[in-house]
């Protein structure tokens, strides 16, 4: 039937045909383009859209600053769920973030982790820009201003290339550490780094960005410490020998990252960490034992230095829970 009606058509009309056909092509070109364009804005425009992510926080308080984080995500067609690190203890759920049009503020809460008796944590906030700025109310209902940037993504592309190992620890003293948070409980004997008992954090003065760490470590029944990267990640030290794993026991990132298995020596026993830290990705072997393979790690854990994830920081050793020893710590970061 169409080729009956083509041979109808005088050769003049066939190409007036043909540049009409032309022309409705491009004109449908164009209005799917402004559609594509204005769908974008509008969904650039739409409030929840535009705080979705993660978020590097830094809460003001009168004693100075602490970090936190935030990461806000869709649950089906509009409802925003996330989760929240606070200045101590692990990433906590939260169930819902509610949005105010009216005055363009979110809100949510979180129940209290590990403080008895308290009430639950009030958060409440603004877009500004491509930054929150908001407003908390702790357990105890004290009140810090806040704000956050956009935690950023840390991606690495290729094979790294390595540099020259780096020993930490000298036969005596703790030349390129220094004690934080409380009095210093460490002394080194022998190339051994002892924590006698709870006191402060023990940092390197260097900063490293990417790198291979190998730490060997001890502890009595019953004690508990971490080994901070950058300052920001801990992966955990814990007396866990035969327990279940996961994130919060001996193996995992605090919080985030399950070990795939307990790989725990008993008490007392030296024991090795082997751990690969690449932007957010991490690969973690205790004991010999691959328990965390290229895993991302998604924001800070509590008890971090600061938020400030896109720059270099400190190893950093936990010395306010409890006793433990280190020995044969290397780094080899990355050229």
């Amino acid at each position: 039937m169409l080729v009956t009606l083509w041979l109808t058509y005088k050769p003049t009309e066939i190409k007036e045909l043909i540049m009409l056909l032309r022309w409705n092509l491009i004109t449908a070109t164009l209005l799917f383009a402004l559609l594509g364009c204005n769908q974008s804005a509008a969904q650039s425009d739409n409030p929840k859209e535009a705080v979705t992510g993660r978020w590097d926080i830094t809460v003001s308080t009168p004693d100075g600053t602490y970090p936190s984080w935030l990461e806000i995500k869709k649950s089906g067609v509009s409802t925003l769920v996330g989760q929240y690190v606070g200045r101590v203890g692990s990433a906590r759920p939260v169930a819902e973030i509610t949005y105010n049009g009216s005055d363009n503020t979110f809100r949510f809460s979180v129940p209290p982790q590990w403080v008895a008796n308290g009430d639950d944590e009030q958060f409440e906030f603004r877009l500004e820009g491509d930054q929150l700025s908001g407003q908390t109310s702790d357990a105890h209902g004290n009140k810090y201003e806040w704000t956050a940037v956009r935690a950023p993504e840390l991606r690495r592309d290729g094979e790294p290339e390595w540099g020259e190992p780096i020993h930490l620890l000298q036969d005596s003293g703790l030349e390129g550490w220094q004690v934080i948070g409380g009095e210093s409980r460490w002394r080194v004997e022998d190339g051994i780094l002892i924590n006698e008992k709870a006191g402060g954090n023990l940092i390197t003065e260097q900063r490293y960005e990417d790198f291979k760490l190998h730490a060997e470590f001890r502890y009595p029944e019953g004690s508990n410490s971490g080994i901070y990267l950058r300052g920001r990640y801990e992966v955990q030290l814990q007396d866990d020998y035969g327990g279940k794993p996961e994130s919060h026991s001996i193996g995992g990132v605090y919080g985030f990252i399950d070990p795939s298995e307990n790989a725990a020596r008993k008490a007392g026993e030296w024991q090795t960490y082997d751990i690969t830290l690449r932007g957010r990705m991490i690969t973690v072997t205790l004991n010999g034992v691959q328990v965390i393979c290229n895993r991302e790690i998604p924001g800070i854990t509590g008890g971090a230095l600061d938020s400030n994830e896109g720059e270099p920081g400190p190893i950093m050793l936990q010395g306010d829970h409890g006793p433990v020893e280190f020995r044969n710590i290397v780094i080899t970061p990355a050229k």
